[in-house]
């Protein structure tokens, strides 16, 4: 299976300027997804995708492929994921490479366990999903048969829709939510289907202590603590 490796890291950010070529730990946030793209042996190429020039520049000098700009219109607040990948897909179809699936890995998300990008893509390949996403499970305090939404009577019911409710953390379903760290797609989902995850979403759990999606000032705080703890 061959498997391109896109890191996504556009210029502009506002809720943490300048974020993706911010120190963290002693270097750039990028080169925390670079170091664990390059620890891969099953991703088929690397690749960055951005429309920053020093980003681009910080990429190139630790030995980062960076085939193209990224065009302006794809490097806005609105710009999604799907779109990026498909123009990086694009790109290389107009080259005559073809590959099987992508590997979205985002700069956002810095802390993967060893081996985890190639414990995913192997899971992938040997089954017939159309994506594979890494994952965390949700506390039982939020698991959403313990959540309610508010009707239209002001009145509030179970999210999943149950009469009654799971009195038993034991036998509460296990429910996860997406840590952002890894997005494997297979590229006729992403082209044909537009879409990132198809119908068939396989998953691994991701189990470090380690956990934060960089989005605010707080997040990067936090990141910061989680760093010097892991020092002490």
């Amino acid at each position: 299976m061959r498997v391109l490796g896109i890191i996504p890291a556009r210029g502009g950010s506002k809720g943490i300027p300048g974020k993706n070529i911010k120190t963290l730990g002693g270097k750039p946030l990028l080169y925390h997804t670079i170091d664990a793209a390059k620890e891969s042996r099953l991703l088929s190429q690397v690749i960055l995708s951005s429309d920053d020039a020093e980003i681009i520049d910080l990429a190139k000098s630790v030995g980062l492929e960076v085939p193209f700009v990224r065009p302006a219109h794809l490097a806005t607040d609105q710009s999604g994921s799907l779109e990026v990948v498909q123009h990086a897909l694009n790109f290389f179809v107009e080259k005559g490479e073809v590959f099987d699936a992508v590997c979205l890995l985002q700069p956002t998300t810095p802390f993967r366990e060893s081996g985890s990008i190639d414990k995913a893509i192997q899971k992938f390949a040997e089954n017939s999903f159309d994506s594979l996403i890494s994952v965390r499970e949700v506390p039982a305090e939020f698991n959403p048969h313990w959540v309610f939404e508010a009707d239209e009577k002001a009145c509030l019911q179970i999210a999943t829709g149950e009469n009654e409710i799971i009195k038993r953390r034991q036998d509460l379903p296990k429910a996860y939510f997406r840590d952002g760290s890894i997005y494997l797609t297979k590229t006729d989902v992403l082209l044909k289907q537009h879409s990132l995850y198809g119908k068939r979403i396989g998953y691994i759990v991701s189990k470090g202590e380690r956990f934060v999606n960089l989005d605010t000032p707080e997040d990067w705080i936090k990141a910061e603590k989680m760093l010097n703890e892991n020092k002490k």
